[in-house]
């Protein structure tokens, strides 16, 4: 008896259709994404915060930003020559307008293509996304900055920045 092929072929290939619309659908919608995968950009970046997702940033951005490590946000952060240049690909590649980071792109919406921002905090779309959130919560002893997102978002190290 011959078993008809054509059936299951589409069969499998509605199956495995449904399975990625599936897992994309859990994978945290609007507010998800995708944390730091690289070991080393993780252990660098994360050793003084949250070794923030770059799809959270456009390429501008990170280049920006590991371009001038001797002043990062009031410290120095300076690195190997050798080592930032390979974050800096790493963040490059992974960032809001490379690599079809879809998520990415509707957080940096609204950002002017010539600028380069350095605080996720000061994109328009977290701005609205926190507008409620009141003063005196910034101020918290357990929040103390905008770009502490651990304080509210329990997930935020596994991507999830649902409330």
């Amino acid at each position: 008896m011959k078993i008809p092929v054509r059936p299951i072929v589409l069969a499998g290939l509605a199956l495995a259709f449904s399975a990625l619309v599936l897992s994309r659908a859990q994978a945290g919608g609007s507010h998800f994404f995708p944390p730091v995968a690289d070991l080393q950009v993780k252990e660098e970046c994360g050793s003084c915060h949250l070794a923030f997702p770059p799809s959270m940033l456009p390429a501008r951005s990170w280049q920006r930003m590991m371009g001038d490590l001797k002043n990062h946000f009031g410290d120095d952060a300076s690195l190997d020559p050798g080592l930032a240049a390979k974050i800096t690909d790493y963040l490059v590649a992974n960032a809001a307008d490379n690599a079809g980071q879809r998520r990415g792109e509707k957080l940096i919406r609204g950002v002017d293509a010539s600028s380069a921002p350095l605080r996720i905090s000061e994109l328009p779309k977290w701005v609205r996304e926190h507008r409620k959130v009141p003063d005196w919560e910034w101020r918290h002893k357990d929040v103390r900055t905008r770009a502490n997102c651990v304080a509210c978002h329990a997930d935020a190290e596994r991507g999830y920045y649902d409330d």
